[in-house]
This record gives C-alpha cells, sequence and structure tokens, in this order.
C-alpha cells in the first residue's frame, strides 16, 4: 500500500508539473487582439484588429467529425508541410466558421504578411486578411462539442434579439487550449455585428 501511495503521489506530482508547463505555452501563445467595447452579461462586445489567416474548407458535417481533419491539415503547414520546410509559431485561437461554406482557420503570426510566407505543400489551404470587426462573444469552459457550441450560439443570438442588434448570421467557435490541457480550458462563440453604434467609452481592454 504505501508503494502504491508513493507511485500515485509522484504521478500526480508530474501531472501537475506537465499541466504547469502547458499552461505558461498556452499563456505565451499570440492572441487576435481585441479591445472589450460594452459587457452584457455572459456577452463582450469586442473590436478586433486585423487580422491574417490560414484556412482549409471542411465538409458540412457536425464540429466532432470535422474539426480533427481541418486542425491537421493547417498545423501540417505551421508544422513545416510548405515549399520551403519553414516551421510557423502556432497562434490562438483556433477557429470554426459556420457558413455556407464551414472552414478551420489560424491567425498567422503578426510578423508575417502574405508576401513572406511559404506556399503549403496542401492545395486545400489558402489565406485571407480580414479587417478589423466588431463581434459579440460568450466565453465557456471544459471540452467543446456541438451541443455546448449550439446552446451558446442560442443564448448570443437571443441577446441580440433581445437588443434588437443586427448581426451577419455566421457563427465561429473558438478554441484556445491544446486537447491535453485539462483545467482554465477556454472556449468562445462569437458572430460579427452589423452596424453596431458603442452605447459607451471602451472601458477594458484584454485577450
Amino acid at each position: 500500500m504505501k508503494s502504491l501511495a508513493i507511485i500515485l503521489a509522484a504521478t500526480l506530482v508530474v501531472f501537475i508539473v506537465a499541466q504547469a508547463f502547458i499552461m505558461k505555452g498556452v499563456s505565451q501563445t499570440e492572441k487576435h487582439a481585441y479591445e472589450v467595447l460594452e459587457q452584457w452579461g455572459e456577452v463582450e462586445v469586442r473590436r478586433y484588429a486585423t487580422a491574417l489567416f490560414s484556412s482549409v474548407e471542411l465538409p458540412d458535417k457536425p464540429y466532432r467529425e470535422v474539426s480533427g481533419s481541418g486542425f491537421r491539415v493547417l498545423a501540417g503547414y505551421i508544422f513545416g508541410g510548405n515549399e520551403s520546410g519553414e516551421k510557423i509559431a502556432m497562434t490562438s485561437p483556433v477557429v470554426m466558421e459556420y457558413s455556407d461554406k464551414p472552414r478551420m482557420m489560424f491567425m498567422v503570426p503578426s510578423g508575417y504578411n502574405e508576401e513572406q510566407l511559404p506556399v503549403p505543400n496542401d492545395e486545400r489551404i489558402s489565406f485571407h486578411r480580414e479587417d478589423a470587426r466588431i463581434m459579440a462573444v460568450v466565453r465557456f469552459g471544459g471540452w467543446a462539442d456541438d451541443a455546448k457550441i449550439a446552446e451558446h450560439r442560442s443564448m448570443l443570438e437571443k441577446v441580440l434579439a433581445d437588443k434588437n442588434i443586427a448581426h451577419n448570421g455566421v457563427f465561429r467557435y473558438m478554441g484556445y487550449n491544446p486537447p491535453y490541457e485539462v483545467s482554465n480550458r477556454r472556449n468562445e462563440v462569437a458572430v460579427q455585428l452589423v452596424g453596431y453604434a458603442q452605447q459607451e467609452e471602451i472601458t477594458i481592454s484584454g485577450q
């Protein structure tokens, strides 16, 4: 029994140390910059900075069925799957966009422009620049699945409808953590606002 207790204690220590290193790495990952303009309960209104994205189109299927394959395509590119074999830093969040043509997106690190990016080996990968935009965002913890994404999308739609605020109808799921990080998980559902008029001065900044 004593040996088992020692093994369990050692395993717990290793797990805690590993999670601490993972959390440190996540905190140092470049994130898409934004300012918080307003907060309505659990919903934040954010102004996102202009950014360049890599993306891959996905079948119109549930998140759980296509997220892994989309991630592998884009991760393959930044891990060296390009004409120069260059490794490109991971950024956060990973974005799943729900539109007529669903796609997964990685933000390109801010030190790059279109001309500097190596050509992908995978022809399914494309790049696009998004201008600054205002989005409504709701956050939730734990591991994301289709039910949780749908639940928070409905919550966001209701808040915007109650406030009579228009949006473009293209919702996004944004995930911030690797799958092996078990604590402090951050997930968000977002949609771009249309014709938004800020009610107050900016009060909060964050990422």
